[in-house]
């Protein structure tokens, strides 16, 4: 039996166009073989029969490449066909930036928004520079700290109404079931800002601020006794050194006297007992309002509660009639009063604006900080007088302060059995 075999080679080219239609197919895979002239039942010769299969050339039409197909008892010869035209090809590189869009955009988004915590930082700072300074200059000469504390929530009552009537912030729509909650919250909170006034009337801003570095201590002692929740002894182990600084500068303090030591105790008391309660009562979600909304709600109850308490205890004072008569500067003392009443309300508005974007461990770092740069300032300011006792306890109970901020987050671990 003869085996059959199948060798295409290559020819030289075709010029002739005119040639028989059969000598000019493409050649394709599914092309019929009788067509072409083969017959694989036919008997092979020893001649080979050459069969002349064009293929077009991608550059012109008269350049064509031919291919003879024949058959032969010898082995099978390797594929070979002429040089093709040589051609290039061009590729286009182009260069594309490796970051995405919406990278850029997160990096300038958390640069936009670490920047706005950084200014509203650093207005809360000035804001309590300002109100320290200014009302310790009215308390001064002008020794009535309940008219000051109601003219301070009168400024603020007028802001609070004024941004609502002008829609720079909405108008909360508030059940009388959310303003028996707040109620509690807004007598706290105006007795608390009415006894920081007492003691800053009755000794130095620096010893005022020195002793409301205890809020921690009276902090943890109503949330263990009104919301169960009892320290753990790096909270304890902080408040040591709170204690021990306040009663080391205490006892070297110039100005010193109990009726502000004890204002100022005072002040802890109210504004921890203020926290608490939040913390307490308003636990609904549904009840809950934002914290601006909730300080102006307060703001404007604690002047509604001040301004009669304020008549029945010191009468009307702050009449330009009085204050001549007094032999004060009316311009002044008003002047001194409007600024510490706008900056009073100002540092609290921004104080709760940053608590919307911090954490409250970090807020009260902040807070700690605050204290610092109040109590230099004022130093500075009123060239008060401070011995090295008197600093080195300072310095101690803002320690235990910060201590205390960054510890309270530390929870006890559970017992096992």
């Amino acid at each position: 039996m003869q085996s059959k075999i199948f060798r295409l080679s290559p020819t030289l080219p075709s010029h002739n166009n005119n040639n028989n239609n059969n000598n000019n197919r493409l050649f394709s895979p599914l092309t019929n073989p009788k067509s072409l002239g083969f017959n694989p039942n036919q008997s092979v010769s020893s001649k080979p029969r050459n069969l002349i299969i064009t293929t077009a050339a991608s550059s012109s039409s008269s350049n064509r490449s031919s291919w003879s197909l024949s058959l032969s008892h010898t082995k099978l010869r390797p594929w070979t066909s002429l040089p093709e035209p040589k051609t290039t090809t061009c590729f286009e590189v182009q260069a594309t930036s490796s970051v995405p869009e919406s990278a850029n955009e997160d990096n300038s988004s958390k640069l936009k928004k670490t920047l706005e915590l950084g200014l509203l930082f650093g207005l809360w700072y000035l804001f309590n520079i300002y109100f320290n300074i200014y009302n310790k200059q009215v308390l001064k000469v002008f020794h009535y700290p309940v008219t000051v504390s109601a003219a301070q929530f009168a400024v603020g009552s007028v802001i609070v109404l004024l941004s609502w009537a002008l829609n720079i912030c909405k108008r909360p729509n508030v059940t009388a079931a959310q303003l028996a909650v707040i109620f509690p919250l807004a007598v706290v909170h105006m007795l608390g800002n009415l006894f920081t006034n007492m003691s800053l009337g009755k000794v130095a801003v620096s010893f005022t601020h020195t002793i409301k570095a205890m809020e921690p201590f009276f902090s943890v002692i109503l949330s263990a006794m009104f919301l169960g929740e009892m320290p753990t002894l790096w909270v304890v182990g902080s408040l040591l050194p709170i204690v021990g600084g306040v009663g080391l500068a205490s006892m070297s303090e110039v100005s010193f006297n109990w009726a502000g030591f004890w204002s100022a105790m005072a002040s802890n008391l109210t504004n921890q007992s203020r926290n608490v309660l939040s913390k307490k009562l308003m636990v609904k979600k549904e009840d809950s309002l934002d914290n601006i909304t909730l300080f102006s709600i307060i703001t404007l109850m604690s002047f509604m509660l001040l301004a009669p308490a304020t008549i029945f205890v010191e009468g009307v004072k702050f009449t330009p009639a009085y204050l001549q008569s007094a032999g004060l500067d009316v311009k002044q003392v008003y002047t001194w009063s409007l600024l510490a009443a706008l900056s009073f309300h100002a540092y609290q508005q921004v104080s709760y604006m940053i608590l919307q974007r911090v954490s409250p461990v970090t807020h009260s770092v902040g807070n700690c900080v605050k204290r610092v740069v109040v109590i230099v300032s004022s130093v500075i300011f009123f060239q008060t007088p401070v011995s090295m006792i008197n600093a080195l306890g300072t310095g101690i109970a803002l320690v235990g302060v910060f201590l205390y901020s960054r510890v309270k987050g530390i929870k006890a671990k559970p017992k096992t059995a």
